[in-house]
């Protein structure tokens, strides 16, 4: 059964990949890329897209993990509501709007677009770094206290790697939306391959259109798949064995 799904899923990719080729050749696509100039300058634009992902992405999980951590401790955790709610402010504005607000006190080009997917991809973050570690059975964490262990040890050997799995996903979910939303960074001079996209719809030309829009779909599709992968590196591997016996 296995083998009969595992061809069948070959030649589906297979397919898939024949009419999106066929597309992209219908669509002036490849054309498009062929030019040297072009190219370069996709590459250019990409580059600059990835740069401001990767600062964004950096700030905002620093905050984040800060942030659940913190509010996860005995002492603070009656306050992790109040914070979760400032913090998840950011995601109730529309994206598009947040970027504008960014852009009113700190102007036009990089530092604004930061500014708003920083604050933009806090939330998943901090949300699932406290609900990570609140979820740690209390029964591991009263045996580490009975073998004396400190607190900050406890954080760092039991705490934080049981709730990995949790932070991870909340980290994958905050990557892909900060990807597609540094696509309108482009609105306020910050580049990326968002100008692609918006030049090629002003101009009806969906050629220039599909040259950002697909780059920007298999930059989400990879950044999630590594993601994955880091995943298998972090989270313990006595704890992924547990959920597939789980299974």
């Amino acid at each position: 059964m296995k083998k009969a799904f595992g061809k069948a899923y070959r030649f589906v990719l297979v397919v898939i990949l024949i009419i999106a080729g066929i597309a992209l050749e219908r669509f002036g696509v490849i054309q498009y890329l062929s030019d040297p100039y072009e190219l370069h300058y996709l590459l250019d634009l990409l580059a600059q897209h990835v740069w401001m992902v990767f600062v964004s992405m950096l700030m905002a999980t620093a905050l984040g993990l800060s942030v659940g951590i913190i509010f996860s401790r005995p002492r603070y955790k009656k306050y992790s509501g109040i914070v979760m709610y400032i913090v998840g402010l950011g995601q109730t504005i529309p994206s598009l709007a947040v970027i504008a607000l960014a852009m009113s006190f700190l102007g036009i080009g990089f530092k604004p677009a930061i500014f708003a997917l920083f604050v933009y991809s806090v939330l998943p973050i901090a949300r699932n770094t406290l609900a990570g570690i609140t979820a740690v059975p209390g029964w591991i964490i009263d045996a580490a206290k009975g073998m004396g262990m400190p607190n900050a040890r406890i954080l760092f050997q039991i705490e934080l790697p049981n709730a990995m799995k949790v932070i991870i996903t909340g980290f994958r979910i905050s990557l892909v939306i900060n990807i597609g939303t540094a696509a309108l960074a482009f609105l306020i001079g910050a580049g990326g391959l968002g100008e692609l996209i918006f030049v090629g719809i002003d101009l009806m030309r969906p050629d220039q259109l599909l040259a950002g829009a697909i780059p920007v779909t298999l930059l989400a599709l990879f950044a999630d798949y590594l993601v994955e992968l880091l995943g298998l590196v972090i989270v313990p591997r006595g704890l992924r064995i547990q959920e597939e016996i789980g299974k």
